[in-house]
């Protein structure tokens, strides 16, 4: 059976943005070990007609529907009372359910509140899933052509069921032998537009694996997707089509997964046995932290002076006087002398520089999202490179960094 399997996250919490709906992510990741495909993930609050809404239109199109949230004691937990009503079949008390409720409250030392019972309510007919760690206990009830999953919104509990019950549940009925295995590409230098004109036909023309355009600020990556019936066949699959993605955009690509540029950058400083400074006027200390949040960057990173007034500029830095009069402070002769002094305080190989205008004002008649950018080796090895961004203050000042990163890493490659 093609199975085809939505998500439904219940809680007024998770649209308030109260908490992140990380159960969503995890459940996909574990149905993708299975080659189980996720085509939708929704969002629903704790009302009773939006929620049967949502199932009503998840049955239409998926034949998995899993349901996380809102199988609490309180009037507000309405997941168990909606399903019932959609798929036409009463509540029933379970008196195993309701003997491990009572079991959990007594081995917690906690009193077992009336409306405690609720949970012991079960869709007559569904299969239960115990709950060995709290209260709420999972459903599995079939429907038409479909398979409702009903498990608690609280991860660990619903982590365990989905680990211990609901995918075994799965391979058993359903005879899952397929997985699907992910790759990705992760690209610098290129913009999404031209990323997707160079890998068009492949677009438009993939089957198995699938490949997909991603966009972040600064950087863009490719996911390769395969579906086969072993781990070593997909990963066959993902690197065929690797290899063509290389052969048209090899230059472009850093890194893949969950490897970060800054990462690329440290273990190449690190072979050249060179080390990096900086001095930062509108990253405010962003190009340092970029560093320091990575275990073992004191081997190349020896520190960052963040000058960002004219008197620090001058004073702490070194920069000369004359040259902030002649050119101004967002100006590429600013930038070169911060990056040659930085380079000289920290006694380092390398010296990154960033000055500019993050906004919300222009400055000395530049734009905002003016900046300029030195990467200093000596007197005769610079780069100035002049950037402009049409973004909020912040997303400014982040993509400047991460510019700063690309011209570090395509000089040391």
């Amino acid at each position: 059976m093609d199975m085809q399997a939505e998500i439904v996250a219940v809680g007024t919490e998770l649209l308030l943005g109260q908490i992140a709906n990380t159960n969503g992510q995890w459940i996909s990741s574990q149905l993708a070990t299975k080659g189980i495909g996720v085509y939708f993930h929704q969002v629903v609050g704790d009302n009773h007609e939006r929620l049967k809404s949502v199932i009503i239109q998840a049955l239409e199109r998926s034949n998995l529907i899993l349901i996380t949230g809102g199988l609490g004691p309180t009037d507000d937990d309405l997941t168990r009372e909606v399903v019932s009503e959609v798929v036409g079949k009463k509540l029933i008390e379970n008196e195993a359910v309701l003997a491990d409720i009572k079991d959990y409250f007594n081995r917690t030392n906690r009193p077992m509140s009336e409306n405690n019972s609720k949970q012991a309510l079960v869709i007559d007919g569904a299969v239960v899933i115990r709950n060995p760690i709290g209260t709420a206990p999972g459903m599995l009830i079939e429907y038409q052509q479909s398979l409702i999953v009903l498990m608690p919104g609280v991860p660990s509990e619903m982590k365990n069921m989905v680990t211990d019950s609901i995918l075994p549940y799965l391979e058993e009925k359903y005879q899952l032998n397929d997985v699907i295995e992910s790759k990705m590409l992760r690209c610098i230098g290129i913009g999404e537009s031209q990323l997707e004109t160079e890998v068009k036909d492949l677009i438009e023309n993939q089957t198995n694996p699938t490949i997909a355009p991603l966009a972040a600020d600064g950087e863009v990556a490719l996911r390769i997707t395969a579906k086969a019936s072993s781990k070593e066949s997909a990963k066959q699959l993902i690197e065929t089509m690797e290899t063509e993605i290389h052969n048209r955009i090899g230059q472009y690509i850093y890194g893949s997964d969950d490897q970060k540029l800054i990462d690329v950058i440290i273990n190449q400083l690190k072979k050249e046995n060179a080390t990096i400074a900086g001095a930062e006027s509108l990253t405010g200390g962003k190009f340092a932290d970029q560093f320091v949040s990575i275990p073992g960057s004191s081997q190349v990173f020896n520190g960052s002076l963040v000058s960002y007034s004219n008197s620090a500029k001058i004073n702490a830095l070194g920069v000369n006087q004359a040259t902030i009069d002649q050119y101004g402070v967002v100006s590429k002769q600013t930038a070169y002398e911060m990056a040659k002094q930085a380079k000289r305080a920290f006694n380092s190989t390398y010296a990154l520089s960033f000055t500019g205008v993050a906004g919300p004002e222009p400055l000395e008649g530049q734009p905002v999202g003016t900046v300029y950018i030195c990467l200093y080796h000596n007197e005769n090895d610079y780069q100035t490179h002049t950037c402009h961004f049409s973004k909020p203050r912040n997303i400014v000042r982040e993509l400047a960094v991460k510019r700063g990163l690309e011209l570090i890493y395509k000089y040391l490659k």
